[in-house]
C-alpha cells in the first residue's frame, strides 16, 4: 500500500522504507505502528513490513512412570498433561528438530526486495532468527529520492539507500528505538548538509566530511534523547506510567550499524557504534576478495581501549578483562545509561522508579558513547561488488572470507554470474569446498571467529541468501547435525550456546537505466509466507 505524507521541507521526493517489527512474544502479539516525524522530508512514500514472532511449543507428557508395579496408583499434585504454570512459562523437552522443521523456522522471518531503480543496487535479502525471548536485534531499511543540483548546476536525482542492523542487550527496548527512529534521524541531519538551492527543491551536495559530521550528529542526537532528554522529561513530570517508555531505551542498550548509498556519487558509508560488521565482497581480477568496513569497537579492541583510558587517567579499572569497568564488551553503544549517568543521578533513578545499582568502579562518567566511526569505499557495480551487514552472533560463527565464499557459491547456483569468470579463484580446490578469497583489510583490530570443528562442506539450499548465511553458521562447517542441533535448543537455554541472528545482505549492479518511477518489488521465492510487506 503506498501511503504520501506531507512534511515540513522538501528534500525527500520519494521515500521507500522496508523496518521489521518483529517481536518474539511469550504471551502476546502486538503490531507497533511507526510515527515517522522527518523535519526534512516532503511528499515521501513509505514502504513497510511488518511481522510478529510466534511460537507454537510441545510438550511431551507420559501419566505413568516407565517400570512402575502393576496395579499401582498415583496421586500428585504437579501438572497433569503439561497444564499449568510449567507450561505457561514455556519449559520444554528438548527435541532435535527434523530437517524441513530446522528449514521452515530458519526461513520464519526472512524478506527480500527487488530493487528496482536502476541506481546501482539491485536487491537486498533479511533473515533473522532469535535466541533470546524476545529477540533483541532488530533492523530498518529505507530508500530517499533527493533532487539535487551536480557541477555545471546539472540538476537531477540521486537515491539515499539506507540499511540498519542493531544489536540490543540487556533486553530488546533499545535496538527497538533505533529501529523506528535512527535512520530517521541521520535523514534529517543530511537534509541540514545538503543545503537547498535558491529556496528550491533542488539541493546542493556538500562534502564527503560534512556528510560524516550529518551521520554522527543524527547519531548523537538520538542516544542524546534516549539517554538525557527523557530522563529529564520523567524527571520534570515524575509519572510511575510513563517510566518504562521513557527510561528502558537508557537502562538497556544497543549496538548500531547503518549503511548509507548514495547512487549519485556510488559511494558507501557505513557507520558503526558497537561491534556489529559490514564486510565488502568484490570480484578484482578474476578473484575474490572481501574487504572489513567497519571494526568491532569492543574492550579487547587495543585502539578503543587505549581511547577510554586516555579519557579516565588514573581509572586502570576503566577498562577491566577487555570490557568497560569489567562489565560491558561494547566501547560504544546506544543507551547503557549506567555508564553514562553519574551516581547520583542512577541513584535517583533507582530509588524512585527501578533500575540497577551503578557499576562499583564508576567514577568520571561517560565512559560509552554513541558516536559512530564511519568508513567511505567507493562501490563499483561491475565488480559484483556485496555487501554483508550482520550483528556479532554471525561473525562469532563465520569468518569474513567464509562469509564472501559462501555468497559467491550462492551467487553461482542462482547464476547471477557465470563461473568462467572465477576460474582462478577455484584452481585446486575440491567442489565442495569454498572458493579462495582474498581479505584486503587493511585495520584487521576485530575479534576472529571461533571453530567447533573441521570444514565438511556447505548447504545450499536457501533462496534467500541472508537465511543460506545463517544455515551455515549454525552448521559449523556444514555438518547438518550441528546445524539441526542448535537450532533445536529452545529459548532461554539457546542463549549459551548461540546469539541472536540478524543478517542483511546487499547487491550492486547494473541493471538498466536509472527510473525515477521504480519501485521496491516483494521476491516472494526468498520471503516467508507470514512476513507480509505493505508496498
Amino acid at each position: 500500500m503506498l501511503r504520501k505524507a506531507g512534511l515540513s521541507a522538501n528534500l525527500v521526493k520519494q521515500s521507500f522504507s522496508t523496518t521489521s517489527q518483529a517481536r518474539y512474544a511469550v504471551a502476546r502479539k502486538f503490531l507497533a505502528k511507526r510515527n515517522f516525524n522527518l523535519a526534512v522530508a516532503s511528499g515521501f512514500l513509505l514502504v513497510a513490513s511488518y511481522c510478529t514472532f510466534n511460537r507454537k511449543v510441545t510438550i511431551k507428557s507420559d501419566s505413568v512412570p516407565s517400570g512402575s508395579p502393576v496395579g499401582a496408583q498415583f496421586f500428585s499434585t504437579s501438572s497433569m498433561h503439561g497444564n499449568g504454570l510449567s507450561q505457561q512459562q514455556n519449559k520444554q523437552g528438548l527435541y532435535l528438530l527434523s530437517d524441513d522443521q530446522v528449514t521452515a523456522k530458519l526461513r520464519q522471518f526472512e524478506e527480500s526486495y527487488f530493487v528496482n531503480r536502476g541506481k546501482g543496487v539491485t536487491r537486498y535479502d533479511i533473515c533473522q532468527l532469535p535466541s533470546n525471548n524476545p529477540i533483541e536485534d532488530d533492523r530498518s531499511e529505507k530508500i530517499v529520492q533527493v533532487p539535487i543540483v551536480k557541477q555545471n548546476n546539472v540538476k537531477t536525482t540521486t537515491d539515499w539507500l539506507f540499511w540498519g542492523v542493531y544489536d540490543g542487550h540487556a533486553g530488546w527496548g533499545t535496538s527497538a528505538k533505533l529501529r523506528d527512529n535512527l535512520i530517521d534521524y541521520v535523514i534529517s541531519e543530511l537534509g541540514v548538509a545538503y543545503k537547498p538551492l535558491n529556496d528550491t527543491t533542488m539541493r546542493t551536495i556538500p562534502s564527503s566530511e560534512t556528510i560524516d559530521k550529518a551521520i554522527k550528529t543524527g547519531f548523537l542526537k538520538l542516544d542524546d534523547d534516549i539517554v538525557t532528554k527523557n530522563v529529564e522529561k520523567l524527571l520534570s513530570n515524575p509519572l510511575k506510567a510513563q517510566a518504562a517508555e521513557l527510561l528502558m531505551p537508557a537502562l538497556l542498550g544497543s549496538c548500531g550499524l547503518v549503511s548509507f548509498y548514495d547512487s549519485n556519487s556510488r559511494n558507501l558509508k557505513v557507520a558503526v557504534t558497537g561491534d556489529s560488521r559490514a564486510i565488502l565482497g568484490s570480484l578484482r581480477d578474476g578473484a575474490w576478495t572481501v574487504q572489513q568496513l567497519s571494526i568491532d569497537q569492543t574492550g579487547k579492541n587495543a585502539y578503543e581501549a587505549a581511547r577510554i583510558l586516555a579519557e579516565h587517567p588514573n581509572e586502570q579499572n576503566a577498562i577491566r578483562n577487555g570490557r568497560v569497568l569489567g562489565s560491558l564488551e561494547p566501547t560504544r553503544a546506544f543507551g547503557d545509561a549506567r555508564y553514562k549517568w553519574g551516581k547520583e543521578l542512577q541513584t535517583v533513578i533507582s530509588n524512585t522508579y527501578f533500575g540497577r545499582q551503578p557499576p562499583p568502579n564508576l567514577k568520571t562518567p561517560p565512559y560509552v558513547t554513541a558516536e559512530p566511526v564511519i568508513t567511505t569505499t567507493k562501490i563499483n557495480p561491475g565488480n559484483r561488488d556485496f555487501l554483508v551487514m550482520g550483528t556479532d552472533g554471525l561473525y562469532e560463527l563465520l569468518s569474513n572470507e567464509e562469509i564472501v565464499g559462501l555468497v559467491v557459491k550462492w551467487m553461482e547456483k542462482e547464476q547471477m554470474f557465470s563461473t568462467k569468470k572465477t576460474l582462478r579463484s577455484y584452481f585446486g580446490k575440491s567442489q565442495n569446498k569454498l572458493p579462495e578469497v582474498r581479505d584486503i583489510t587493511k585495520d584487521r583490530a576485530s575479534k576472529e571467529a571461533f571453530r567447533r570443528g573441521a570444514d565438511t562442506g556447505y548447504f545450499l539450499e536457501d533462496k534467500n541468501v541472508a537465511t543460506h548465511l545463517v544455515r551455515n553458521a549454525l552448521s559449523n562447517g556444514g555438518n547438518r547435525e550441528h546445524c539441526n542441533m542448535l537450532a533445536s535448543i529452545p529459548n532461554p537455554l539457546s542463549r549459551r550456546y548461540r546469539d541472536d541472528l540478524t543478517v542483511t545482505v546487499v547487491f550492486f549492479g547494473e541493471d538498466g537505466q536509472p527510473d525515477d518511477m521504480g519501485r521496491l518489488e516483494v521476491n516472494p521465492v526468498a520471503t516467508a509466507e507470514s512476513v507480509k510487506p505493505k508496498l
